[in-house]
């Protein structure tokens, strides 16, 4: 009995015996520490890109759940079989395209991980497939992992196979503001407000983001070597836009500091960082010294104070008080470098600053004359407000400040067209403020800005689409607005407007029926009819937009029946066979979902001849497009009995 004991076997031993019986014996212990470092690496990123933070975030905790397992084969005391060394090499090949992957989401451009977020999360799923595949027959008995471990893992494995890319109302969201903004529109006081949501969503409404994007994307267009000319213009559009959003001029979209027209002459000069003013990114002619330190050109800081800031913009650090004093050394230098250089510093027009000035004040009197008893005074008082509500941001705030928001909702039943139509237009330019959204909702404007929908002039029915649109972009609007009936008059203005007037209720349309409750009010409505319309008119240019929206309404059980008809289904058909290659993403999308409710209408695609389009669109087209139609090629072949 005794030498029974002396000679007691380690069943995990032994099957490491067998292995190495098998193949060759491996040292564990540096592939293991490689994989624990890549663990603490990606941990220590911290925050990601906001399109990607739950993707990310949930990435890292599954490699983090890991950990227990490779730390259990790092006390192994004996080399481990073939088998088990093949698994952790895929497992190292997959957690360093998750490292890349994930440094990608912590400090790559936004923009670009906005635009391409689908493609992106593709990239997420094929991190997991070969993580998978990597812990797929892990040889845990040979190894001598605990149950625990192997319980936990295994409950990893299986949340991995179920993962499963979706696009959420956000995500839809995020995709129909980029789709305007990148279209060739007029520009409009509503795609300003869909500029402004967009840089909250994408984190690019300060000075520091603006210029770690500009320098992101910079890298980002060096990696590409020239490749990919269009998406990355559309990258540079959008900065640019964004710049101008937060008051920044940038020619070129690349330039870390603005080259303004004193010094178009001379591109090449290099100019010291310090002479540049961190809001304006323009040389200081009048440079002054705030209470945390920082120096900035004076009337840019002011700017930033009348605005009701009370930060530093650099620093972020509350001021303790709010004196400017005077940077007279620097001026010096400033002075001294552009007598040496020849540069001649242009001053602010003083009549530009007069007229400002003059504006600021002519508020609260123009404010007073909205609640005047005389129709004209009353007439001329909207019109100048809705002028100064769409030329400066500044003037969107002061006007609510001083009570013009009561005093312009109080005047939208008044019966008079030019009344009506102007204050409309002004609520609408106030709106893109994101305090005013509410004001405007809170004082009762959505009932009135409705009726005026309903029987305004033209151009104030367009206008009011595209107030409401503004004030949609708050989920309890959304509902409000729902709930107020004013879904039947947009979808009205979609089939009998102007075609500025379709653009106008389609894009309101759009945002309302991310509300799940207003889809079925849209089709009730009667919108599936006027947006075949819009389908079949080649002068509107709205293909994508209408397919967007029914992409929503068909997600609706309601949906299903209203668009799932054979005419809507040849028209999908048709724009999968001729479309353009957004047309044939969107077209594809829509399919998808309708398949994936009813089969029999992929059955009627397929009698169509769909099946040879998207074998098409798999081989040639975008890569959004790709993955939609490997997406539903399975549903056909199904149909097909395959």
């Amino acid at each position: 009995m005794g030498d029974m004991e002396g000679k007691k076997t380690n069943p995990a031993a032994m099957a490491a015996d067998a292995g190495r019986e098998e193949g060759e014996e491996h040292d564990v212990g540096d592939l293991v520490g490689e994989l624990l470092e890549i663990i603490d690496s990606v941990g220590s990123f911290g925050e990601y890109r906001r399109t990607q933070r739950k993707e990310s975030f949930n990435l890292v905790r599954r490699m983090k759940l890991l950990a227990p397992l490779l730390e259990e084969l790092q006390d192994l005391e004996y080399p481990i079989p073939d088998a088990a060394y093949a698994r952790l090499c895929g497992l190292l090949k997959a957690f360093s395209a998750a490292r890349k992957l994930l440094r990608c989401c912590h400090d790559g451009s936004k923009i670009y991980l906005a635009l391409e977020s689908e493609a992106v999360m593709v990239r997420f799923h094929m991190v997991y497939d070969r993580m998978n595949q990597a812990l797929d027959g892990m040889p845990y008995d040979a190894l001598a992992i605990s149950d625990e471990v192997k319980e936990q893992v295994e409950l990893m494995s299986l949340q991995l196979r179920r993962a499963k890319r979706r696009i959420d109302t956000q995500d839809m969201e995020l995709a129909m503001d980029l789709m305007v903004v990148l279209s060739k529109r007029d520009d409009r006081n509503a795609d300003g407000a869909i500029l402004e949501r967009l840089a909250k969503k994408l984190e690019l409404q300060t000075l520091p983001d603006l210029r770690a994007e500009t320098m992101a994307i910079k890298k980002f267009i060096k990696e590409r070597c020239g490749q990919n000319a269009d998406s990355t213009q559309q990258i540079l559009d959008l900065l640019n836009k964004f710049k101008r959003v937060a008051g920044i001029e940038d020619a070129n979209g690349l330039s870390d500091v603005t080259l303004p027209k004193y010094l178009e002459k001379c591109p090449s000069l290099m100019i010291p960082n310090d002479f540049l003013c961190p809001v304006s990114l323009e040389i200081m002619s009048d440079p002054v010294i705030v209470a945390t330190g920082q120096t900035y050109e004076r009337r840019s800081i002011q700017k930033w104070l009348d605005a009701g800031h009370r930060n530093c913009p650099k620093t972020r650090q509350t001021l303790a008080h709010l004196s400017l004093a005077p940077n007279y050394a620097l001026r010096n230098l400033i002075m001294q470098w552009c007598e040496k250089n020849k540069v001649e510093l242009l001053t602010r027009d003083a009549d530009q600053d007069s007229d400002h000035l003059e504006q600021k004040e002519e508020i609260p009197s123009l404010v007073r004359d909205l609640y005047s008893i005389h129709l004209d005074v009353q007439r001329k008082a909207v019109k100048k407000i809705r002028m100064l509500s769409k030329e400066n941001p500044d003037n969107r705030i002061l006007i609510a400040k001083h009570g013009g928001i009561p005093a312009l909702v109080s005047l939208l039943p008044y019966p008079d067209s030019k009344i009506q139509e102007h204050t409309v237009t002004a609520l609408l330019n106030l709106s893109i403020d994101e305090r005013n959204k509410r004001i405007i909702a809170k004082e009762g404007a959505i009932p009135a800005i409705i009726e005026i929908l309903k029987s305004g002039t033209v151009e104030a029915k367009e206008n009011s689409a595209t107030a409401l649109f503004s004030l949609s972009m708050l989920e309890e609007n959304k509902v409000m607005i729902g709930n107020m009936n004013g879904i039947p008059p947009l979808v009205d203005l979609l089939r009998d407007g102007t075609i500025r007037g379709k653009k106008d209720a389609a894009t309101a349309l759009f945002n309302l029926v991310l509300n799940y409750g207003n889809k079925a009010r849209a089709i009730d409505a009667g919108i599936v009819a006027p947006l075949l319309n819009v389908l079949g008119d080649k002068n509107l240019g709205m293909v994508d937009e209408a397919l967007s929206i029914f992409l929503l309404l068909a997600s609706h059980p309601d949906g299903h029946t209203a668009i799932g008809q054979l005419p809507f289904i040849e028209t999908l058909v048709q724009l999968i066979k001729e479309g353009t290659p957004k047309n044939k993403e969107c077209a594809l999308s829509v399919l998808l979902e309708l398949g994936t409710h009813d089969s029999s209408l992929v059955s009627a695609a397929l009698r169509l001849g769909v099946y040879e389009h998207v074998c098409e669109v798999e081989k040639s087209g975008t890569n959004r497009a790709k993955r939609k139609a490997k997406s539903l090629l399975p549903l056909i072949n199904k149909c097909k009995g395959v």
